[in-house]
């Protein structure tokens, strides 16, 4: 039923476009707190480092939540979880803006990643399970609500953060209130999974070293992702949270047409593995630049900008090569790569803090071990090139595939898919 595509992607059922929704603000959430950092950091006589536990709280639960949330949706079923972390983000968005301190706002935080984690390891397989016109047309409209959220995240946190620090958290709150109240009254009752998840499943899929491998790669990639996310606004010298908010918007355009337009273009073209030693390359070269010229703050805006492409590149066909070589479901794997690469997401920013505030006042360092970081995923992913190349013929197998695979595997559309695997 859905392998037919429709005239148009965006007509949709309202169920699909409820979920879309929730799926915009989710994806906001990844660049909202950037134009805000320096304010609280100001406002509640907290130190970069201190500000930085933001991140760390927010992706290390969200990492710790990747191994458990195959378990909770195959007992649960995909609705009745994406309500339960809908719910969760509402309730802890709403308790990081009443916080008075920056200790609770980085545990509320952390409420807010377990959330996120159930609603984002959710919302894809429900969107091609609610749509009516075709898996392709699903897919487009869910990387075209990943591009909105992640383009429109800083403009929001710096126009709500312009009136006060709270206003992001606040926001947040209110509009996964309205994508719940959608998602509650629009998405049908789903089933739940004929086969429930082992706990054990996620930690258990490390043995296999294709899956280990690639998702060291992650780690990797999203330790210097998260340091340039992170720690960059305090070198750009902008106080005002919608110039903050307007430089993470040009850096959220490039990663989201550069994830879902040129991305699948060069993988098909020159193949998964050469295409992220070219990306993994330059991102080194942009980071390093950043870290030479780190009291520049217009060199550190320019570089954080055009790390956009790179990000958007790598944020695709990395997943891309973790779910096209893992011998274990598709669930299964990207809880696991979850797991793994947000460990080195949320851990970077935190470090780059310590380093500043220990020896490095003037961040250059935080950028290098960044840019190192990035030139050995490269030559860690090459361990498992063979394998990639392999897959980009088309001759690896994957066991037990699930529904959404197997129709996957019949649409064009697979590269794109690798970016709404975000979880």
């Amino acid at each position: 039923m859905h392998d037919t595509p429709t005239t148009s992607p965006f007509k949709q059922p309202r169920a699909v476009w409820a979920v879309a929704f929730a799926c915009v603000v989710s994806f906001m959430g990844i660049g909202l707190v950037d134009p805000i950092l320096k304010s609280l950091a100001g406002q509640l006589d907290a130190t970069p480092t201190q500000v930085e536990l933001l991140f760390t709280s927010y992706l290390v639960i969200t990492a710790l939540a990747m191994l458990v949330t195959g378990w909770v949706s195959s007992r649960l079923g995909a609705k009745r979880t994406l309500i339960a972390g809908l719910v969760i983000i509402v309730v802890f968005a709403a308790l990081a803006g009443l916080s008075g301190s920056i200790g609770g706002i980085v545990g509320f935080r952390a409420g807010w990643g377990l959330g996120n984690a159930l609603f984002i390891a959710t919302s894809l397989a429900t969107i091609v399970a609610s749509a009516s016109g075709g898996f392709a047309g699903a897919i487009i409209l869910y990387e075209a609500a990943l591009g909105v959220g992640i383009a429109l995240g800083p403009v929001v946190g710096g126009l709500l953060g312009s009136i006060s620090w709270r206003g992001p958290f606040f926001g947040v709150s209110g509009l996964m209130f309205i994508a719940l109240v959608a998602t509650v009254f629009l998405l049908p009752k789903t089933p739940v999974p004929a086969r429930k998840q082992r706990l054990s499943e996620p930690l258990a899929a490390l043995k296999h070293r294709s899956l280990a491998t690639t998702s060291i790669v992650g780690l990797l990639y999203n330790w210097s992702f998260f340091t340039l996310l992170g720690y960059s606004p305090f070198l750009m010298g902008i106080e005002n949270p919608i110039l903050l908010g307007a430089v993470f918007c040009g850096w959220g355009v490039l990663v989201a047409l550069f994830s879902v337009l040129i991305a699948p273009r060069a993988q098909r073209r020159f193949g998964t593995a050469r295409t992220l030693y070219a990306a993994f390359a330059l991102f080194a070269v942009d980071l390093a630049v950043i870290g030479i010229f780190s009291t520049t703050p217009a060199v550190v805006i320019v570089g954080v900008i055009i790390a956009g492409a790179f990000i958007g590149t790598n944020n695709t066909l990395v997943t891309t090569a973790v779910m096209s070589i893992a011998p274990v479901e598709r669930p299964v794997a990207s809880a696991t790569y979850g797991f793994v690469r947000f460990i080195g997401g949320g851990l970077a920013p935190f470090v780059a803090g310590l380093i500043v505030e220990a020896f490095d006042p003037q961040a250059h360092l935080p950028f290098f071990i960044a840019a190192v970081t990035v030139a050995v995923a490269a030559v860690v992913l090459s361990t498992v090139r063979s394998s990639l190349a392999a897959a980009d013929r088309g001759e690896v197998a994957q066991p037990e595939r699930s529904t959404l695979d197997r129709v996957e595997g019949r649409d064009p559309i697979v590269g794109g898919l690798a970016v709404g695997d975000a979880d």
